[in-house]
């Protein structure tokens, strides 16, 4: 017998154990963040760099899927993907994003909004050669991602053909990393520079801590204004 469907109206948990206080806080949130970027870590969350990435297009239709973090300091949060899907046509047309790391099992969740500026292909590049060999070949299978196709057997087929065309190092061979696999021209990497950072700790009675962090000026070089929000 199928279990009932549940009444999303009615799934409720209160949230207790953590607090924000502004003078327990340090002034810099990209510290905090690597605080509580550990805290998931030990934690055990599955994946606790995955985050939501939300754009828009230059009429400003929105989107948000989910990419991964691979990298994060003063100069912004860093993730990569194919630069004609839907989210690279949406930052060509529209180069600001906003960013939601959900890391409910700990009653916690980050918001990143700002401007998002392209990587280096020097940098792109870097980041490739450390992929595993299948990711790689991933990447080219998926020349059109976010495209319609009629089936799974066309990236199979292409996966396929690639790796016939760059085989697979052995783990003792002497080949750079990489195995000659080229970066392609359609992937490559971005950098969403935080103008705002907010962080949400769920509290009882739905009275949840909210602090933001905000440029007072523009640009990475900005102070940082703390400010409490309202529930």
């Amino acid at each position: 017998m199928d279990a009932p469907t549940p009444d999303p109206a009615r799934l409720r948990r209160s949230y207790e154990g953590g607090e924000l206080s502004e003078l327990a806080l340090p002034a810099d949130p990209l510290a905090l963040f690597a605080g509580w970027f550990a805290d998931v870590h030990a934690f055990g969350l599955p994946e606790p760099n995955a985050m939501v990435l939300a754009t828009a297009s230059g009429d400003g239709m929105p989107s948000a899927r989910t990419v991964l973090l691979k990298g994060y300091g003063p100069q912004g949060f860093r993730f990569f993907t194919n630069l004609t899907s839907r989210k690279g046509r949406d930052l060509a047309e529209n180069p600001r994003g906003a960013l939601v790391f959900p890391w409910h099992a700990m009653h916690r969740q980050v918001r990143v909004a700002g401007p998002v500026d392209e990587l280096s292909r020097d940098e792109s590049a870097a980041y490739f050669r450390t992929r595993p060999y299948g990711s790689r070949l991933g990447a080219w299978a998926s020349e059109r991602q976010s495209g319609v196709i009629p089936g799974r057997d066309v990236l199979e087929r292409r996966f396929a053909e690639l790796a016939e065309r760059w085989p697979e190092e052995p783990p003792d061979a002497p080949a750079p990393l990489g195995g000659g696999i080229p970066l392609p021209e359609f992937w490559g990497g971005y950098r969403l520079v935080p103008e705002s950072i907010e962080f949400w700790q769920g509290r009882r009675d739905r009275l949840h801590d909210r602090i933001r962090y905000r440029r007072a000026a523009r640009g990475e070089q900005g102070e940082w204004v703390m400010e409490r929000l309202s529930p």
